[in-house]
This record gives structure tokens, C-alpha cells and sequence, in this order.
């Protein structure tokens, strides 16, 4: 009989070469150590929305190192292009456009732009957006209610608009619109923002349902509480106020815009062919406490 060996290794030993799973960096390091490029959405042409920092951001540069033609699209167009810039200078493709996108026709130039760079729109992350000012639902002011259902709801069902227009006419095509933890429990707070994450499940269903023979894929993304520049200014430097944070989520520590990424462009890849109608919580099991 064989002697069993005193430290077998583990065949699931979720730190391979030491590398601790947790962080931004890890997804550099990883894909560092093990550079194998699924090209994932090789060849496709996407737009991303809200690209110049945090989620958008990270998306825009996954869907580059995955292989498809980006459109980094967002209000600092200064801060596009310095993502387009480095994009390009890892080999990937990917173009800068300045977009207001609660104006209609800066949305339709948004897609209509696309079209003419690349020929096509395989897929979409509408991912722009902006948290408010947290306060009780009785100080909350019909500006601010206003502001936010423009930016956070209005703006999704603009983007969705014509991007639908050119997929049904394709025959095919893909879209991720990025709601939120708040899109499907209540965050105490922020009613303006809760409603707005709430209509965004709600275009993404009936999209879903309408466009689904027409071989349009439209599904949702609800990250949790993510290490974003919105959410680095309020923990400001403070490892007590992350720590805080981090115990509001289900793993106990924040979730990363990589993270978030990642699952936009498995939804945007073929591999998620059958997907459709679906809310992908990325949160690290918050909500489902």
C-alpha cells in the first residue's frame, strides 16, 4: 500500500503561486501569471458607457484585452481618451466619443458614430450613472429626484433605444445595462437612486421579452458596494471607514470594478448565448443574505 504523502497538494487551492485573491491588482497579477487570452468577445464591436473611470472603465479595458472594437463613451471625453490611448497601446482598438446621454441626439450620434467607425453594434454595457446625495426621503428635492431619473433611467432607455434599432436590424446583438444592488432591495437613503435601479430591471425585462426572437440578449448587472472613485472619496483614506464597508458586504470586504467587469463581458460573450431576461447579482452574496 502506497504511503500517503504528508501535505498533498489541493486540487483547489484558490491562490494559485500565492496570489491573494482579493483586489485590483489581483486581476493584473493573474492575468500576468496565467496570460492566456480567452478572447472572449474577439472581433465584436462594443459601447461602453460612463468609460472613463471605476466600472466603465475597467469594462472598457477588459472588452479591449478580450478582443473586441470599443467605444469609450463619456462626458469627460479628456479622460476617454487617455483610456483609449492605453488601450491602444496594449495592442487593443477603441475610440473616444463625447456624449451627453440624457440628450437624445447626442445617444443617436453615440450609436450611429459606432456604426460608422466599425460597421456594426454587437454589444452594449450601458453603464453611466451617478449615486446622489444620501438624506432622508422628506429632504429629498424634485431637482434631485429629477436629476437622477435623468441620468440613471432615462439615459438607460435612450441608449437601449438605438441600440436596439441597429441590433433587431442585424439580427443579433447584445446589451448589459448596469442596475444595482438598490435595483432590487431598498437602500435607505437614496429612494431616488433605488427607483431609478428599479426601472432599469424593469426596461431590461421587456426589452429582453420583445427583442428576444429578433436574437437581441438583453440582461442586467447589480453590482454591490464597489471599490469606485465615488466610493474611494467617501472612504478617504480611512481603513476604519472601508472596514465598515467592507462588513456591509456578504464576503466582508468590497467588491472591485474588475470584478464587475468581468461578468459584463461573460454576458456580452456567445458563451452566454442563452442568457437573457437576467439579473446578475455581483455583489460577493449581499443580497441574498
Amino acid at each position: 500500500m502506497a504511503d500517503t504523502p504528508s501535505n498533498p497538494p489541493s486540487p483547489l487551492d484558490p491562490t494559485p503561486l500565492g496570489i491573494p485573491l482579493v483586489g485590483e491588482e489581483t486581476s493584473e497579477m493573474m492575468r500576468a501569471a496565467f496570460p492566456l487570452r480567452l478572447g472572449l468577445v474577439e472581433g465584436k464591436v462594443v459601447i461602453v458607457t460612463g468609460a472613463a473611470r471605476g466600472i466603465g472603465e475597467a469594462a472598457a479595458r477588459l472588452f479591449a484585452s478580450e478582443g473586441a472594437a470599443v467605444m469609450v463613451v463619456d462626458k469627460d471625453v479628456a479622460a476617454a481618451e487617455a483610456v483609449v490611448k492605453e488601450i491602444r497601446t496594449r495592442g487593443g482598438e477603441a475610440t473616444a466619443f463625447d456624449a451627453d446621454l440624457t440628450t437624445e441626439a447626442d445617444v443617436e450620434a453615440m450609436v450611429l458614430s459606432t456604426v460608422h467607425a466599425y460597421g456594426r453594434v454587437d454589444c452594449a454595457f450601458n453603464n453611466a450613472g451617478i449615486s446622489g446625495r444620501f438624506g432622508s426621503f422628506l429632504d429629498l428635492t424634485l431637482n434631485e429626484w429629477q436629476q437622477m431619473i435623468s441620468i440613471n433611467l432615462t439615459s438607460v432607455f435612450l441608449c437601449m433605444k438605438y441600440e436596439l434599432a441597429v441590433m433587431a436590424v442585424q439580427g443579433y446583438g447584445v446589451i448589459v445595462n448596469a442596475s444595482s444592488s438598490a435595483g432590487i432591495v431598498g437602500a435607505p437613503g437614496l429612494p431616488h437612486y433605488t427607483a431609478a435601479k428599479h426601472g432599469v430591471l424593469g426596461l431590461t425585462k421587456c426589452a429582453a421579452q420583445e427583442f428576444a426572437a429578433k436574437g437581441v440578449r438583453v440582461n442586467a448587472v447589480l453590482p454591490g458596494t464597489t471599490r469606485t472613485p465615488t466610493i474611494e472619496a467617501y472612504i478617504n483614506g480611512d481603513p476604519a471607514v472601508e472596514q465598515t464597508l467592507g462588513r456591509s458586504v456578504g464576503r466582508g470586504f468590497l467588491g472591485e470594478a474588475s470584478e464587475v467587469a468581468e461578468a459584463a463581458v461573460w454576458l456580452c460573450s456567445d458563451r452566454a448565448s442563452f442568457v437573457s431576461g437576467a439579473t446578475l447579482a455581483v455583489d460577493g452574496a449581499t443580497t441574498n443574505r
